[in-house]
Parts: C-alpha cells; sequence; structure tokens
C-alpha cells in the first residue's frame, strides 16, 4: 500500500489523488508545513505541496527560497518525489519550485487522470536512469567491498577520473591527508585495469630503512654489500606485468629519487650491485599526504621526478569533507567485520550516526574503522551505542541537541518546546533500538501503547522507519 502525503488548504477537495490509486493508498493530510516535513522521515512514496507552503518568510517566492525547503525535504526522504499543487494564477511560481528540485506540478483542482500520467511518467523516467547508472556501474562491479558507493558530490568526481583512467597505463598521483583511503584506491584502479590478473604490490616508501630501500624496490645481486648472501628480487620486479604502488613517495631519499625516476624516464632498472638492465613492465601508483611542490621548492623532492609522478593527479578529500557518506563507510565497516566474527550487531544507535556526522575524524576513514572494531567488541547489545565509543566523539554531538535560547519567549513555551524536542529524540532511539515494535517500545518507555501512539502521531513518527 502507498502511503501519500498531501500538505495545502484543508478545505481544498483532494479526493482526487485517493481515486487514483483507489484501494492501494493511504492518504495523509496536513494543514502546514511542519507536521509534513516531520512526516516526511518515515519516507511516504509521493508527496504533494501547496505551493504558497514553500519558501516562507523574506524573499519567498525566488527559487533560491524554494530550494531551501526542497533541500530539506529530500534530506529527509531521498527516494520520496515530492509534487507542487498550485492554483491557476500560480503556475509560474510552480514552475520555479520545479526547477529549484520538485518532481512536477499540477494544477488544482485536482484531476485524478493527470496525477496518474505525471506519476507514472516520473517513474518511467526513474526507470531509465536505473538502466542507466546500471550500465555505467557494471565497470565497478568487480569492488568486492562496494567502497565506490558514494552521497558526495566530491568523491562522485573522484571516482569519474579513476574510472577514466584505470584502463590505461598512465602513472596515477593520489594525494590526501592520512587514512582517507589512498591504497584503496589505488587497488582499485588495478582491479579495473588490464593488468587485474598480475601482482598489486603495495610498498610503505616511509617505513622501510633508508639503508634498505633502493634493494627493497629494485632488488640486489648475490655480494652486491655486506650480508646480500644471496640474489633478491625486488618489488619492481615481483610487480612485473602488475601495478606497484608507492606509499608516502615524499619519504623517498635522494638516490632512490633517481633511481625512480630512471624507471619512470627509461622503463627499465638495474639491481643494486648488477649491470643488466631489466625492464620495468610495470604500472606505477604513488600516494603521499605531503605537498609534493612544497617538498620540491624546500629541494627535499626531485622537481624532475614530480612532473613524471604527476601525470594524472587525483585529490582524496578527508572524511570531514564527505559526511554524507559516513553511513555508507560505516556499514561497509561492520559488514566487513561481521564477515570475520559474526554476531547479532545490526547497526549503529541514531545518536551514534549523528556524533559521527559532527565529529571531525581526524584520522579520517582509519580512524573510523578503528573505532568501530573497537566499539564491536565493548557492545553487549545487537546496536552500537555511544557507551561503546569514544566519549570525546559524543561532547560536539551533546552540544548541539540543544535547543538554541530563544530568549522573547515566555518560559511555558520555551519549556514546551525543549521538552518535545527531547520528547522526539527519545522515542526515535527506543524505536530504532526495538526495530519499530510497539509493545516493546512501550513497554521499555514505561507507557501504553495508546499513549505511545499518540506519542508517535504527535511527531510524525512511523514503525516502519525503524525496522
Amino acid at each position: 500500500m502507498k502511503t501519500i502525503l498531501v500538505c495545502g488548504d484543508p478545505a481544498a477537495d483532494y479526493s482526487a489523488v485517493e481515486r487514483c490509486y483507489e484501494d492501494e493508498c493511504r492518504v495523509e493530510r496536513f494543514a502546514s508545513k511542519t507536521p509534513f516535513q516531520k512526516a516526511l522521515a518515515g519516507h511516504p512514496d509521493l508527496a504533494f505541496i501547496d505551493v504558497r507552503f514553500l519558501g516562507e518568510g523574506p524573499g519567498r517566492g525566488s527559487e533560491r527560497h524554494y530550494e531551501r525547503d526542497l533541500t530539506a525535504f529530500a534530506e529527509l526522504a531521498p527516494q520520496t518525489p515530492v509534487f507542487v499543487l498550485c492554483q491557476p494564477e500560480l503556475t509560474r511560481e510552480a514552475v520555479k519550485a520545479v526547477k529549484a528540485g520538485a518532481a512536477n506540478y499540477l494544477i488544482l483542482p485536482l484531476d485524478a487522470t493527470e496525477i496518474a500520467y505525471v506519476t507514472e511518467s516520473l517513474e518511467e523516467l526513474n526507470q531509465l536512469q536505473h538502466e542507466l547508472d546500471y550500465l555505467r556501474g557494471r565497470f565497478w562491479k568487480k569492488d568486492p567491498d562496494d567502497v565506490t558507493q558514494t552521497n558526495s558530490p566530491v568523491m562522485r568526481e573522484v571516482f569519474r577520473k579513476l574510472r577514466r583512467v584505470a584502463p590505461t597505463r598512465t602513472t596515477v598521483l593520489l594525494t590526501g591527508e592520512t587514512g582517507v583511503g589512498k591504497g584503496t584506491m589505488a587497488r582499485l584502479v588495478h582491479l579495473h585495469s588490464n593488468r587485474a590478473a598480475k601482482p598489486f604490490i603495495a610498498v610503505h616508501c616511509g617505513a622501510i630503512p633508508e639503508t634498505l630501500i633502493e634493494s627493497e624496490l629494485f632488488g640486489h645481486e648475490k655480494g652486491a654489500f655486506t650480508g646480500a648472501v644471496r640474489q633478491k628480487l625486488g618489488k619492481f620486479e615481483i610487480a612485473s606485468g602488475g601495478t606497484i604502488f608507492l606509499d608516502e613517495v615524499g619519504t623517498l631519499p635522494p638516490s632512490s629519487q633517481v633511481k625512480l625516476l630512471g624507471v619512470l624516464q627509461d622503463r627499465s632498472f638495474q639491481r643494486v650491485g648488477g649491470e643488466r638492465d631489466i625492464e620495468a613492465n610495470v604500472r606505477i601508483i604513488a600516494a603521499t599526504n605531503e605537498n609534493l611542490k612544497q617538498l620540491c621548492r624546500a629541494d627535499k623532492f626531485r622537481t624532475d621526478l614530480f612532473y613524471r609522478l604527476n601525470v594524472f593527479p587525483v585529490e582524496l578529500p578527508p572524511l570531514r569533507e564527505r559526511v554524507e557518506d559516513i553511513p555508507l563507510i560505516a556499514a561497509g565497516i561492520l559488514s566487513r567485520i561481521k564477515r570475520t566474527d559474526p554476531s547479532d550487531i545490526r547497526g549503529f544507535a541514531p545518536s551514534v550516526l549523528e556524533a559521527f556526522r559532527l565529529y571531525p575524524w581526524p584520522g579520517n576513514v582509519r580512524e573510523l574503522e578503528n573505532v568501530i572494531e573497537r566499539a564491536y567488541i565493548l557492545e553487549s547489545s545487537d546496536l552500537l551505542g555511544p557507551e561503546s565509543f569514544p566519549a570525546e566523539m559524543f561532547a560536539e554531538e551533546a552540544a548541539s541537541t540543544l535547543l538554541p535560547v530563544d530568549p522573547s519567549l515566555p518560559l511555558s513555551e520555551a519549556r514546551r518546546r525543549y521538552v518535545d524536542d527531547m520528547e522526539e529524540r527519545y522515542l526515535r532511539e527506543v524505536l530504532t533500538r526495538h526495530k519499530g515494535r510497539i509493545a516493546d517500545t512501550a513497554k521499555h518507555a514505561g507507557i501504553t501503547t495508546r499513549q505511545l501512539h499518540k506519542l508517535m502521531t504527535r511527531h510524525g513518527l512511523k514503525k516502519e522507519s525503524f525496522k
């Protein structure tokens, strides 16, 4: 059964909506925008709102103000199409709303045939888009952990670049803060290149002593130096036909920089103590969390090597600049942990996800992985709750949940607003913990199921949203 929200003049006739879908829908009506917006959190199938309820306040009637409301609706229910209703004389305003993000508009009084036409047209368009996304996305199907899922425009651009460069043999330079996932992106490029069946060899340049780095990368001949009792193959030789990932390439000592430059220029190298040229049939992906241009200016990195590595640069954003992806990344991390260490833990408490959104993540994705793994060990319930995470992660979240003080309000009204806010957040938390089960939630809260139903109606909560 479809759930449809309608927000408009209480005296208007909206029966055409019900006639359009007959017994297949449940229509909820609202006389103002606030409860309508709260009800969107329940992810209805369709929503209709009178254009006069959009962009209220100063500047009303501009695309920017319509966009403000429509963006807020989309954040609550990204899969719910919102249609604008208007009187014939307000058609121009409805068109502005469509440009600002509404799915389409309908002129009052409503006609069931017109409703069916615009909604079916939208469904056909969405189906075509899904098919197109599927065809585009087939390129990434080799990724076992589905790391290419993203809601971030910045990351979509990153994946667009990686998709274009992966089939080539072009040298790639990945930049970004520590822990943003440069190694994961390098492996992704390898998996989607024509070298995928060959080795992927990762080398952390900063973790190898300077005296051993050339031997590790290029190998050595027997007797090349004290302790070289046998011939050793280097990483470039082991990676032949595949990809070598040079992480923290900015830490390479000058002598190794010279030899790496030779590999990039001549596509060959010699083992330490050797005289024979060995072909470097390998694709190089380098990564750094330092500014190589600044290192070049400080004479700590060769400028000619920088230009050889910087053929196709890709900058990865820090986690704090892609907060919309945190729930997806966290769910993927939890799924990977459960594969190796199964448990009844099924997800994250809402307060934890909110804390994730507000926390600055100085250690980026790596830090997120660490705190989730720690919480997974400590948690005793079926949801990862605040008690299992470091307390400092919730300092910002606790401050943000407090409503701003409005001294212009009477004390009674200010108190009512604070109570309503606390009540709604409490109900969301408890409903989530009990997967939307009314009887269990009411028992936990110490109230009757009837009282719980009344509270949920007041705050626009639906049990289906918590299952």
